[in-house]
């Protein structure tokens, strides 16, 4: 069993910076992929980005990349995710998620924390 737990979520303006972890309790973590996804009101849960187990492979989605940075440090149990340039269109809650491969489906996910709320002021 896997617990992941989000934080670092706020509120920022326009053209600001935010870096959201996810911990991790759990020895198989290091074995898992993670993922972010993000749920704005009215509209369903997307895909942001995921890393490997090792790091080694990196996905984003189009809107993100070249602002967001994902990364993790095994030996904390803990993924990060760095949000640069940020858009009052990134705001929503943002999830991490675990599983077993690097996949931009949510459903193959199989653990998800409870969210960090994200807002972003024009």
């Amino acid at each position: 069993q896997v617990q992941l737990v989000e934080s670092g979520g706020g509120l920022v303006q326009a053209g600001g910076s935010l870096r959201l972890s996810c911990a991790a309790s759990g020895r198989t973590f290091s074995s898992l992929a993670v993922g972010w996804f993000r749920q704005a009101p009215g509209k369903e849960r997307e895909f942001v980005a995921a890393i490997s187990w090792g790091g080694g492979r990196v996905a984003y989605a189009d809107s993100v990349k070249g602002r967001f940075g994902i990364s993790r440090d095994n030996a904390k149990n803990t993924v990060y995710l760095q949000m640069n340039s940020l858009k009052p269109e990134d705001t929503a809650v943002y999830y991490c998620a675990a599983g077993r491969s690097l996949v931009v489906t949510k459903r193959d996910y199989n653990y998800w924390g409870q969210g960090t709320q994200v807002t972003v002021s024009s």
